[in-house]
């Protein structure tokens, strides 16, 4: 059998399903679920989210210019999907799904307390794509919960929260360890044949 060429459109998956914080007043604090997300740059941290023009969050981040990228786990992917597919205009999502707006570290922005990491982002340019506008922002903290920290050197297991990734509208859990990063050009060990 052959490949089928389908129309342009998304294929790249899977995409983590975050929780996008954003208001700088309690009257317009909001949550939205995006997956149009990720990493764009080292030095400086930046990332970016894509978010349609007409959702509610839309104008609350188009006008404070700053946001906060919030960590889905398995235990919060509930959440998660409601408030990706209920409006703010109409909800208080904290209120509605029991989270918790925090005080963030550096921006006005609350940060969702019930997520393990919380990444705070400073918008530095908006560019109109179609159905989207991008969002390129400065990550100006990340907040990680203790709890997911190695006892003994420090280190941050995410793996532990158990971050969930979308994939053509289903939600799932990390799978199986698989290799890790340089694994392919790694020296091979010396076997002792004796």
């Amino acid at each position: 059998m052959g490949k089928i060429k389908w129309k342009p459109g998304n294929m790249i998956y899977p995409l983590p399903a975050v929780m996008i914080s954003c208001g700088i007043t309690k009257d317009e604090y909001n949550i939205i679920t995006i997956s149009w997300t990720g990493t764009i740059n080292t030095e400086p941290a930046m990332c970016y989210i894509s978010v349609r023009k007409e959702r509610h969050s839309y104008n609350i981040i188009k006008k404070n210019k700053e946001f906060i990228i919030n960590l889905t786990t398995a235990e919060l992917t509930y959440a998660a999907d409601w408030c990706g597919v209920k409006s703010g205009k109409n909800y208080n999502k904290f209120k509605e799904m029991g989270l918790t707006p925090e005080k963030a570290s550096i921006l006005k922005t609350p940060m969702i307390k019930e997520s393990p990491v919380n990444i705070e982002c400073k918008v530095e340019k908006i560019i109109e794509l179609g159905s989207h506008d991008m969002f390129i922002a400065k990550i100006l903290a990340v907040n990680v919960d203790e709890k997911y920290l190695d006892k003994n050197t420090g280190v941050f297991d995410l793996r532990q929260t158990e971050p969930v990734s979308y994939i053509h509208g289903n939600y799932y859990k990390p799978g199986n360890k698989i290799g890790r990063f340089g694994f392919s050009v790694k020296k091979k060990e010396k076997i002792n044949k004796n």
